[in-house]
This record gives C-alpha cells, structure tokens and sequence, in this order.
C-alpha cells in the first residue's frame, strides 16, 4: 500500500505525512511498516532498521517485485 491509501484507510486520504511520520517513529519490528511505499511506488526509507535496502530485502523475501527500487503492482 501508499502511504496516502493507508492514510484513506485510516479516514482522512490527505493525511499521507502523518502516516510516514508515524511509520518513521514505529521500532517494533513485528509492525509491517516497511510494506508502505511511496505512491509512485518507490521504496523509501525505513526507520533505524537498515534504510531503503533492508526494506528492499524485507519485501523481496516476502515476494515482492522490485525494479530500479520500486514495487512493480502485480495486475489483477
């Protein structure tokens, strides 16, 4: 997911800034917060877990396709 869908799912889709601020300031690793990406699907940060490439490496364990650091949206 975006960080601005997380933000609609939440109630309010103009609040995508507060979600990153909030996933930035999440520790707890059993929290998915490096399923969140950018909505032109680049990776961005993650916390103080290892940066964009542990999140790379996170996702790609977890099946994710990336190219050129993005999420590559799997068509339904």
């Amino acid at each position: 997911m975006t960080y601005k869908e997380v933000a609609a799912r939440a109630g309010n889709s103009r609040a995508a800034r507060a979600v990153g601020a909030v996933m930035r300031a999440n520790y707890d690793p059993s929290i998915p917060c490096h399923r969140v990406v950018h909505s032109d699907f680049r990776v961005g940060n993650y916390n103080r877990f290892g940066g964009s490439r542990f999140k790379m490496k996170r996702l790609k364990s977890e099946g994710v396709r990336l190219e050129s650091g993005k999420v590559v949206r799997q068509k339904l």
